[in-house]
């Protein structure tokens, strides 16, 4: 068997709206100035703790902040996020190729398994956020878990993700980086990460995931 990988945030989804909105309520709730969503848009990518690290006013209450932020995102985290055109016809592709379909993304979990549940149901057969089992993305641990699960080895996996940390990611895990030019990040900011191989469209993926058979 071999597996496809996917991030989920500016990846498989835009989920920029709805995080742009919940961060702002977070923000007026606890002082904080709003943030605009190219601010929230370069502030992604590291997990919920990283982006109110980033956003938050330094008088806030921190983990109190964190918490309220992870109950309301999850509550309001599928009213403005859309699918990826593509996104959906590639995955059914990839099963059909016979290909194992995984995500794993720094998205607090529930909130990540409501999404992709709400976008393409059944299609994976691994997906898991953070759920402060694992260390988040760049560390691999996560993926080495769900190489585990999948029974497949890292080395016979694509990992597809649209920023600098999915690069470290894949690299970490021993897995193929592959770079989407459609998410939160430019080739340029990729590049400065060590990507060197990109797609601009979900065919691109599955002419990647085809490499490895």
């Amino acid at each position: 068997m071999k597996a496809v990988f996917f991030d989920l945030d500016g990846t498989l989804l835009d989920t920029l709206p709805d995080l742009h909105r919940c961060v702002n309520v977070i923000l007026e709730r606890y002082g904080g100035e709003a943030a605009s969503i190219e601010t929230v848009r370069a502030a992604v990518g590291n997990g919920a703790r990283a982006l109110l690290e980033r956003l938050l006013p330094p008088s806030a209450p921190f983990e109190e902040c964190l918490s309220a932020f992870r109950a309301y995102y999850s509550a309001h985290s599928c009213e403005l996020t859309r699918a990826y055109r593509g996104a959906a016809e590639c995955l059914s592709a990839l099963r059909e190729r016979g290909f194992l379909c995984a995500v794993v993304t720094n998205k607090p979990h529930e909130a990540a398994v409501r999404v992709l549940n709400a976008f393409f149901g059944q299609a994976f057969d691994f997906a898991a956020g953070d759920s402060g089992d694992f260390p988040v993305k760049p560390d691999p641990s996560l993926c080495r878990y769900a190489c585990l699960t999948l029974r497949v080895a890292p080395r016979d996996c694509l990992f597809v993700g649209d920023g600098e940390t999915d690069v470290q990611t894949a690299r970490n895990a021993g897995m193929r980086p592959l770079s989407a030019l459609w998410g939160y990040r430019t080739r340029r900011q990729l590049e400065e990460a060590g990507a060197v191989q990109f797609a601009e469209r979900f065919e691109d993926v599955l002419k990647a995931a085809e490499n490895l058979l």
